[in-house]
């Protein structure tokens, strides 16, 4: 997008703005966040300004269950433990047998462990609490990144407080 003039580079820093070739003259800060081809290096941009969009976008997520390990950032809501998807499910906060809803607001992620001391039961029944209540999160173009893994540079440019640093990546 940058080398069509679609978009322009941004400096999280200074907030100056660059156009492809602008920006080749800028030395990379870390050969491990640089694009690399046989005869160049250039620093990998981390944000970039559109110079023009067709429309504004849409601002709800759909309710799946890849979104719903991205919005819960595969972390039980019961334990807070982080596990890898096949050792999480989706609970119903209060059980589609009295009620509940598929939702954003009825469904969180919980360890296998968390869930069937969970079972049938609603939250006091089965002396749970949730770290976080379920909301409906909103669309955001970040949205496939767990919040984890979102860059200090975006700082500036998202709400959200938890973010990677660079040098995890």
């Amino acid at each position: 997008m940058v080398f069509r003039d679609s978009a322009r580079i941004v400096c999280p820093e200074s907030l100056a703005t660059y156009d492809f070739e602008q920006w080749l003259e800028v030395p990379p800060a870390r050969p491990d966040l640089s694009i690399r081809s046989p005869s160049i290096c250039i620093a990998a941009p981390e944000v970039i300004l559109l110079q023009q969009y067709d429309r504004v976008p849409c601002h709800e997520a759909p309710f799946t269950r890849r979104n719903l390990f991205l919005r819960d950032d595969f972390t039980c809501q019961y334990c807070g433990r982080k596990r890898p998807s096949d050792h999480l499910s989706v609970d119903h906060v209060v059980p589609r047998s009295r009620g509940g809803t598929t939702s954003w607001e009825n469904c969180v992620l919980a360890c296998v462990s968390c869930n069937a001391r969970k079972a049938d039961r609603n939250l006091k029944e089965a002396g749970l609490h949730l770290l976080r209540q379920p909301i409906r999160p909103r669309w955001t173009p970040y949205l496939n990144l767990r919040p984890s893994q979102r860059m200090d540079s975006w700082a500036r440019f998202t709400p959200e407080s938890r973010r990677k640093t660079a040098s995890n990546f």
